[in-house]
């Protein structure tokens, strides 16, 4: 690929990687309290991603290292988040099924 591509490539993960701060900060006005919904775990782990294979086309170890860190984290945090939602379904059917 040529240079204005990867270029490209790199301003789009950015600009991803930005848009989880601006989900982030409406959710929470709306909301009245600092909090951080689901959308920001997945424009993170999008916008981390593309700045990730970024990182490798530019072969910058450093970029490379603070990139792939936070694609963990971003990836546990969405399990967890699964993980619990799962859970709150099963126990809410395991209370109706009690109740009736």
């Amino acid at each position: 690929m040529s240079w204005n591509i990867w270029l490209i490539i790199g301003l789009i993960g950015q600009s991803v990687f930005f848009m989880r701060f601006m989900v982030q900060w409406i959710v929470s006005e709306k909301k009245g309290e600092s909090t951080i919904p689901l959308a920001f775990w997945y424009l993170s782990l999008t916008g981390g991603l593309i700045l990730f294979f970024y990182a490798i086309h530019k072969k910058d170890p450093v970029f490379i290292m603070g990139q792939s860190s936070g694609i963990v984290i971003y990836v546990r945090n969405l399990v967890l988040l699964r993980r619990s939602s799962v859970d709150k379904k099963l126990t809410a059917m395991k209370t109706a099924q009690v109740q009736t």
